[in-house]
């Protein structure tokens, strides 16, 4: 079994054969970015819809029953995921609903402040607001995982003692070995830690850095620093991988949104504006499973790497939404 803690792009029934393949069992899924409510819930139409059409190798799981009933059907699980709390439009009550509609995992902030609490590239991170506590105490009461990836380091400690549940950074890497904004501090992971919560690794090149990216084992040295801060029970498996090859549009989308008209690198840079190549061994999600071998030529013993490949996904599942 292999658990994603957060995929994009553009699905297909050639992802999920391909997620099949790397032997994938579950995938949290990114429904959208900058969206309302009415978008929202439109691409949670679209998403039943594409299962729906391809349900002989593919579900929607709600729990961690689903996700086993797809390991012993040979089916990929997908987990409804949001990387911004816009779908919410304001609204206290929408969590509930968007929680009864399928959706387990929701961010609090993407790439700017919100009504909810200060994003990773704010120069000033507020911590979490008024709305943002509201926020979480409905998402522990409707079975929702709180998702602190690109949100700000002092709103994410904020969100962290404010949770009565465990929450995750679905796809980020320490800080302390590649020093990027969406990377957290030895603080959030060891909060984390103190909480049971997770944090899942990211492929991502930019927010890897290239030395992480030149050989699998590379990128494990990288889990093993994570592992050494937070403990072997709170790493796991968040590649932040895109299905099916992202182009310019995709990326004005997810870095510029409504908001700007002007220029924005998300996570590159002036420097390396566009997108970024993926690491050489690891082009496509049906090479996914490369990432527990690389676990394993690493050092890591069978039972560390299957709990950074699913089994600590499974525990912090089974703790938020049963």
């Amino acid at each position: 079994m292999l658990i994603d803690g957060l995929q994009c792009g553009h699905f297909n029934r050639s992802s999920f054969e391909e997620l099949k393949t790397a032997g994938v069992t579950c995938v949290t899924v990114t429904c959208g970015f900058w969206e309302g409510a009415l978008d929202s819930l439109d691409s949670i139409a679209r998403w039943r819809d594409l299962v729906r059409a391809n349900a002989d190798i593919a579900l929607i799981a709600s729990g961690v029953a689903d996700i086993r009933r797809a390991d012993a059907e040979g089916k990929v699980a997908v987990l409804l995921g949001f990387q911004n709390t816009n779908c919410l439009q304001g609204r206290i009550r929408f969590v509930e609903l968007f929680a009864e509609l399928g959706t387990r995992v929701l961010q609090l902030t993407y790439n700017n402040q919100n009504e909810l609490g200060g994003s990773c590239y704010e120069e000033h991170d507020s911590g979490l607001a008024r709305f943002g506590r509201e926020v979480i105490t409905e998402m522990n009461r409707s079975g929702m995982l709180v998702d602190l990836s690109h949100v700000g380091d002092r709103t994410t400690l904020d969100a962290i003692r404010w949770s009565k549940k465990p929450v995750a950074v679905t796809h980020a890497n320490p800080k302390s070995v590649f020093d990027h904004r969406r990377n957290k501090s030895d603080e959030v992971l060891r909060a984390l830690r103190d909480t049971g919560g997770v944090i899942g690794c990211a492929t991502y090149r930019n927010i890897v850095g290239d030395e992480h990216c030149q050989t699998v084992e590379a990128w494990a040295g990288l889990v093993a620093r994570a592992v050494d801060i937070a403990g072997i029970d709170h790493v796991a498996f968040g590649t932040d991988t895109n299905h099916n090859k992202v182009v310019p549009d995709d990326l004005d989308w997810m870095r510029k949104g409504y908001w700007t008209r002007g220029e924005d690198f998300g996570a590159g840079s002036a420097a390396r504006p566009g997108a970024v190549p993926p690491p050489s061994w690891y082009q496509r999600p049906s090479q996914l499973s490369v990432l527990r071998q690389g676990l394993v030529s690493f050092g890591f013993n069978d039972e560390e790497a299957d709990k950074i490949a699913f089994g600590n996904w499974l525990r912090l599942y089974g703790e938020v939404f049963g």
